[in-house]
């Protein structure tokens, strides 16, 4: 391979939306719109959490730091395709590619983490409501929020150096509208098994345990809630839950789609709607989903209203 298809791996194209003028401004108006939503729907419900002392309990925690994920998912996402629908070359640099995908990678595997550890604070609630201040304690629930952060920068680290060591000579052109890990193993001249290998591994690690801890939490929860003699009591706990898993069935259904499903790496045709789904839909609804549902939060959002 010659130094001149060598230098190319300093920049790459994103192609992965429309070249009709008409098509562009509709998808930079409807991009735009749930990209200021998202960003207020999940820092208002951060500054909610933060202000009012009601909610500084484990599970409002564990939420305000999964909102602040989203909002950072979206961050690392939704300005870049904005700036590229209107712009003539859609370039984007190897270092800002590479540190897009870190901060997508931080913001999804935090989220596997916070959803296990909600998944938790659930059963404890439900399943051993006299022990609930003595299992999950501020000590405990601070460990596992930052054992969350821990995790989640440590595995964008380990994929991020591992990109480090392909060299993209096949083409410069990212058939999708975000630097991710499946678009730059296919234009890698380097056979990336090794990296492959080890998303496999840690991907697969992440996925496992944190999909592990819902399942078993949830059922847990079932187990208590179907023991229950009465129905107010049914339809509490059941109410309580029903947010949480909508928004953990949506989150690892479509992770595991994308990257889980057969020929993933060849298969690029599904690459653009699923991750559509999961980096600008699931932040978009997941305020809503938790806080629509949610009589203190509600409670509280009304209390702030009335004193402005």
């Amino acid at each position: 391979m010659t130094e001149d298809n060598q230098s190319l791996t300093t920049e790459f194209i994103l192609i992965g939306f429309t070249d009709h003028p008409e098509l562009k401004t509709l998808l930079f108006q409807v991009f735009f719109t749930i990209y200021l939503i998202t960003m207020v729907g999940n820092l208002g419900l951060v500054a909610l959490i933060v202000t009012e002392r009601r909610l500084h309990t484990p599970m409002y925690i564990f939420l305000g730091n999964l909102a602040l994920m989203d909002s950072c998912c979206s961050c690392a996402i939704t300005p870049k395709i904005l700036q590229n629908l209107f712009s003539k070359d859609r370039m984007i640099s190897l270092h800002e590619c590479m540190a897009q995908f870190y901060f997508l990678c931080l913001a999804e595997t935090t989220d596997c983490f916070l959803l296990a550890a909600m998944a938790y604070d659930r059963y404890v609630a439900i399943c051993k409501p006299l022990q609930y201040h003595t299992m999950m304690s501020k000590k405990l629930c601070i460990q596992m929020t930052t054992g969350a952060y821990i995790a989640g920068n440590i595995h964008p680290m380990i994929e991020v150096g591992l990109l480090f060591r392909l060299n993209f000579c096949k083409s410069h052109q990212i058939n999708h509208f975000l630097c991710d890990v499946l678009p730059l193993y296919r234009l890698s001249c380097v056979d990336p098994y090794i990296n492959e290998l080890m998303i496999f591994i840690f991907a697969g690690s992440v996925l496992v345990f944190t999909i592990t801890t819902v399942i078993i939490s949830y059922l847990f929860i079932l187990f208590t809630i179907f023991k229950m003699k009465s129905k107010e009591g049914k339809g509490k706990a059941l109410s309580t839950c029903a947010s949480h898993f909508l928004s953990v069935s949506i989150f690892y259904g479509s992770l595991l789609f994308m990257y889980v499903r057969p020929n993933s790496v060849n298969d690029e045709d599904k690459d653009i709607p699923v991750a559509i789904f999961y980096t600008l839909v699931i932040p978009l609804l997941n305020p809503f989903i938790y806080s629509l549902r949610n009589k203190e939060v509600i409670n509280a959002m009304k209390k702030i209203m009335k004193n402005l």
